[in-house]
């Protein structure tokens, strides 16, 4: 059974490292995606992830409410991102030449479109059927990935040599695991 974000906190506060294990995978790819959709380059992104988690450790006793710790996560991502962008143009403003004024004034156009709302909606909700996903059982799991997450999808026949099964067997199957899939997405 998979622990929720406050049992995790909850644990992580009591010093479980294996709780802080899960809850970091938990939230890697969601941690990493939001600076990297904002612009930031992968080591940028990555001193982000690492920024969101240490402040995590260190605020773990003043998170007042354990159950909205995906939320808490999001925003201060969000922000420990935008502190990034606003240095960076900064600094592009301080080594800019002066003379060159349409760079100036390029510089002071706002980019509103770094990390719209629509963007981070979008990559909760992958981030919530990652998390069902891994939450199926084997075979569901591996019939759901070759299906939707393989970039080729293998053909019927591919699918049954590598479960176990009939061609024929294979869209009932599909359909038993997106409705497993739907209910634990709606619960």
């Amino acid at each position: 059974m998979e622990r929720s974000d406050e049992q995790l906190l909850l644990a992580c506060r009591s010093g479980d490292q294996a709780a802080w294990e899960v809850l970091i995978n938990r939230y890697q790819r969601l941690m990493y995606a939001i600076p990297r959709r904002a612009g930031l380059d992968g080591d940028q992104a990555a001193d982000v992830f690492q920024e969101v988690f240490a402040t995590l450790f260190q605020k773990l006793d003043d998170i007042d409410q354990p159950e909205r710790l995906h939320s808490w996560l999001v925003t201060t991502a969000r922000r420990k991102t935008w502190r990034v962008i606003s240095k960076e143009r900064a600094n592009q403003r301080k080594v800019g030449n002066d003379d060159d004024e349409s760079a100036d004034e390029l510089s002071r156009i706002p980019d509103n479109a770094a990390l719209p709302d629509e963007v981070l909606v979008k990559l909760e909700e992958q981030h919530r059927v990652r998390r069902v996903l891994a939450a199926l059982d084997d075979r569901c799991r591996k019939l759901l990935t070759m299906l939707f997450y393989e970039a080729e999808p293998p053909s019927y026949a591919e699918i049954a040599i590598s479960l176990g099964t009939s061609e024929g067997s294979i869209g009932p199957t599909r359909a038993r695991c997106l409705e497993k899939m739907l209910r634990l997405l709606e619960s």
